[in-house]
């Protein structure tokens, strides 16, 4: 099973730490991610649960003044199925980083829509996403590590409502621990979001016995 991890703001900065908790002392998947504005660029992601009984926290590291709003839900029907549709799709762009290296993606300037895979083999997945718009300009920033990097998986949705962007990937991870990288661009009125924002009034709090309604609102009003 995959959740469905959403969090956007007013237009303000948002500095997040999403991590999956198993039982009561295993975080075995973090991401700390950066938005400079959450409203034209919220941050979308899956986060894999390896089937277990699972907790989502989302944590507001960003100062008092900058508030936000975050929600989870499983995802489902195709949604859960990006991590593997993407990869096995012949029109995206797929690349191979070994342990320290760095790839740079320039973005169709027509692109609207990015969605990103990022995974391994079954060894840890440590690596940096940037979304670049002009020369070394972080919009959005991604810091992913998990021990497994094929059932945790790294699954982005990024906005891209101006153009030429550029996506930079860097590998942290020794060299011993490469991934592998999936992109694929879309827009905005030929393929619509795959990842949908969660229901309101999601509890973070997560098992396979509870009712947690639909996928199709976006954004509510809960803050963190």
């Amino acid at each position: 099973d995959r959740v469905s991890v959403a969090v956007n703001s007013e237009g303000r900065p948002v500095h997040a730490d999403i991590q999956l908790w198993l039982g009561p002392d295993w975080t075995p998947f973090t991401l700390k991610a950066y938005s400079e504005d959450g409203k034209m660029r919220p941050i979308q992601t899956l986060v894999g649960t390896r089937n277990k009984a699972a907790m989502i926290e989302v944590r507001n590291v960003g100062q008092y003044e900058f508030p936000f709003s975050a929600a989870s839900n499983y995802a489902k029907g195709s949604m859960a199925d990006v991590p593997q549709d993407i990869p096995a799709t012949a029109t995206t762009t797929s690349d191979r980083v070994d342990g320290g290296a760095l790839r740079s993606f320039p973005l169709d300037p027509s692109s609207e829509q990015l969605e990103i895979v990022l995974n391994t083999d079954g060894k840890q997945l440590n690596a940096r996403v940037e979304l670049l718009n002009a020369p070394n300009n972080p919009k959005q920033t991604y810091e992913v590590f998990t021990n497994n990097g094929e059932l945790n998986s790294l699954c982005l949705c990024l906005n891209l409502p101006d153009p030429g962007n550029t996506i930079r990937i860097v590998n942290l991870a020794p060299v011993e621990f490469p991934c592998y990288i999936h992109l694929k661009e879309g827009g905005g009125a030929v393929a619509p979001p795959v990842m949908e924002a969660p229901a309101a009034d999601v509890p973070f709090v997560l098992d396979d016995t509870e009712d947690l309604g639909d996928d199709e609102d976006l954004f509510d009003d809960e803050e963190e």
